[in-house]
């Protein structure tokens, strides 16, 4: 990520930026990764993994589902599951899908693909075929298991819905089937004959102007790359390899790596089609998501995807949105030493990532400030150059899924502090929104539960 390469000579701790709305890449201020991003009623839903939780595969983060009107201002509140399926292993969930008012959604919980239904996009999911308790009698049958039919691998689900109705659904390790109309069994699978071998996940499957379009990942790491073939058949083939067949690979030049599995989606009523997938991050699950535009030729081959730090902005921008404030500097109780990135697969890799009180004002959703480990009442403050009407502050928490408690005081002087925000009940969601009728030059942070680091904050 650009945001990682950046070199930033501070004083310690103290950090000075104008800010702006961030809208390029990643687009969401967390560790997210194979992001599945569908428009529904004129707002962008992303089902993802959860990363940022340590212990690589072993572990993820409780579900979410994040959302936007504009692709640029994310948000989400609360987990998307009932409790019982909460604290699965969630990884890779799909495009929902609407069949006959129910929302469908195929995730891989505990190493299976299972589906999920719920009565809207945001849930919350209770497990089909079963309970939603992953123990006992009760516990939920897979649609597909870790060790599928004909090879295939159960993870990574995407649901396809043909011009007549019919469904189909494509996973790991080339793995595609019929979904029968009940949406929660599979007819019989076929593997998907592709012109590159090997390990492969995340595949996705859509159509446009009647040409069926089969994408499918290739290695891992640094060097993940996509890799697609295309029918004028069937969803399920024939496909036929195109000449240029890697539409998104690594480009070390701009320092952009690994673009791994992702999606592709569609602005309803236009041909503008944009590509979304994950970046490297630093490494393991540490991931987060990027969109840049799917361009196709002519003959309906698709371009190689140009990847970017600026990504594709708004896309749906708001009539009357809401103004920030500038913010002259942030200051902070401590910071979290610099971290060198170790390459995994490719030595050109070089990135230090920063956890400087900048970060958090810098108009970048792929940088952050954190506080040192041995910070046991870290704070956080923003000065605003001088006294402003406040009306809110929203603060997008780093590790927002697992929750946060916090104090919000302000300050016209830096000496005496009211305080007019913050909540002592532990949330989940982000951003934490604080509206406010106040005049003030700082305002200051505390952090009472939760992971003491911010990925960006905005004054209004």
């Amino acid at each position: 990520m650009r945001a990682l390469l950046w070199v930033i000579c501070l004083t310690l701790f103290t950090s000075t930026i104008a800010p702006a709305q961030p809208t390029g890449n990643p687009i969401i201020p967390d560790l997210i990764a194979d992001p599945s991003i569908v428009e529904i009623d004129g707002t962008f839903y992303c089902y993802a993994t959860t990363d940022g939780y340590g212990q690589g595969l072993a572990k993820s983060g409780p579900p979410v589902v994040w959302y936007s009107k504009d692709l640029v201002n994310w948000s989400f509140k609360g987990t998307s599951f009932f409790p019982a399926a909460v604290g699965q292993l969630y990884w890779a969930p799909s495009t929902v899908t609407k069949v006959k008012g129910k929302y469908y959604l195929y995730p891989t919980i505990n190493h299976d693909i299972h589906v999920a239904m719920a009565t809207s996009p945001t849930g919350p999911f209770h497990i089909a075929n079963g309970g939603d308790t992953f123990t006992g009698a009760d516990a939920p049958k897979p649609l597909v298991t870790d060790k599928g039919p004909k090879g295939t691998k159960g993870i990574d689900a995407e649901v396809f819905i043909d011009d007549d109705g019919k469904a189909y659904m494509v996973w790991a390790q080339r793995g595609a089937a019929r979904v029968n109309p009940d949406m929660i069994t599979l007819d019989t699978t076929v593997v998907v004959l592709t012109k590159r071998k090997g390990y492969s996940e995340g595949p996705f499957l859509f159509k446009r102007k009647g040409i069926y379009y089969y994408l499918y990942t290739l290695s891992g790491h640094e060097n993940y790359q996509y890799a697609y073939m295309f029918s004028k058949v069937s969803p399920l083939g024939p496909f036929e390899a195109p000449e240029n067949d890697i539409i998104a690979t690594t480009d070390r030049a701009k320092g952009i790596y690994g673009p791994g599995h992702g999606c592709v989606f569609n602005v309803k009523g236009t041909d503008n089609y944009y590509f979304t997938y994950l970046e490297f991050g630093r490494g393991s699950t540490n991931r987060q998501v990027w969109v840049d535009k799917l361009l196709f030729n002519e003959d309906g081959t698709i371009k190689p995807v140009e990847l970017t730090h600026t990504g594709v902005g708004p896309i749906h921008p708001a009539k009357n949105a809401l103004k920030t404030q500038a913010i002259k500097s942030a200051t902070a109780s401590s910071s979290l030493s610099e971290l060198k990135v170790k390459p995994i697969k490719d030595s050109t890799l070089n990135r230090t990532e920063t956890y400087v009180p900048q970060n958090a004002i810098d108009a970048s959703n792929g940088t952050r400030w954190m506080a040192a480990t041995n910070d046991s009442l870290a704070t956080f403050t923003i000065d605003l150059g001088s006294a402003k009407k406040v009306n809110r502050l929203d603060t997008y928490f780093v590790m927002p899924t697992a929750g946060h408690a916090y104090q919000l005081d302000y300050s016209t002087d830096g000496k005496t502090w009211k305080r007019c925000g913050g909540h002592t009940d532990i949330r989940i969601q982000s951003p934490h929104i604080d509206l406010l009728t106040i005049t003030a030059q700082y305002l200051r942070v505390s952090f009472i539960k939760g992971t003491p680091g911010i990925w960006e904050v905005k004054v209004y």
